[in-house]
């Protein structure tokens, strides 16, 4: 069971930022996944030079569409009841996040897909993404302690880069919607497999084996 994405509570009136992000993904999801920013500024109902004021480009766009979606990503784990231990954790912020994502497949497939072309603009996602996962693991309970210090410098990083790498295959209709939540799973095991300790090591190697067995 899905439900919407929930808009932050705004005022009566929306931001001009607001009206042009939400204009944004009523063009893609209406599969219009090439506007331009001619059509996005007559769907908002605002100038054709205020996308680009407020945003500079339809990439930068792009990337505040991504920032919406990992912030609810946020919001629903720090609300979730979660578990101590770092990998029930990570799990619980997988599923959270690949629900978010099967939410509106339409639109963020499309986001996605300008995400992962060279833009030449810098973006913040990657590290809206790795502080997502920082939450995620928390104080590391369940990790290694030999290697907890080094878990919590790289693992942020290296589980943003792998739910993003099963997103691009998602993307581009190589995993479909009902695996994505069981390879985002064995992708974070993959990661998580060297630093937890000897308990969690079966349940990580069992994910591992259902995602190839799945295939």
């Amino acid at each position: 069971f899905h439900m919407s994405i929930r808009k932050p509570h705004r005022a009566a009136t929306a931001t001009t930022q607001d009206r042009v992000l939400e204009a944004a993904e009523r063009l893609l999801r209406n599969g219009k996944p090439e506007f331009s920013m001619r059509d996005l500024a007559a769907e908002a109902g605002v100038s054709f030079a205020t996308p680009f004021n407020q945003f500079g480009s339809k990439a930068a766009i792009m990337q505040a569409l991504s920032a919406r979606r990992i912030d609810e990503m946020h919001v629903r784990l720090a609300a979730a009841q979660l578990s101590t231990n770092a990998i029930a954790r990570t799990f619980a912020a997988v599923d959270i996040a690949v629900d978010v994502m099967l939410e509106e497949p339409v639109v963020n497939r499309s986001v996605m897909a300008v995400l992962g072309s060279q833009s030449g603009e810098p973006s913040v996602v990657a590290r809206r993404s790795a502080a997502l996962w920082a939450e995620a693991l928390d104080q590391g309970e369940g990790l290694s302690k030999t290697t907890r210090a080094q878990a919590s410098a790289a693992l942020p990083a290296l589980l943003a880069i792998a739910f993003r790498g099963v997103l691009s295959f998602w993307t581009a209709g190589e995993i479909s919607d009902a695996e994505l939540a069981r390879q985002a799973r064995a992708a974070a095991a993959a990661m998580l497999l060297g630093f937890c300790n000897s308990a969690g090591r079966g349940e990580l190697l069992g994910w591992l084996e259902s995602a190839s067995s799945s295939r």
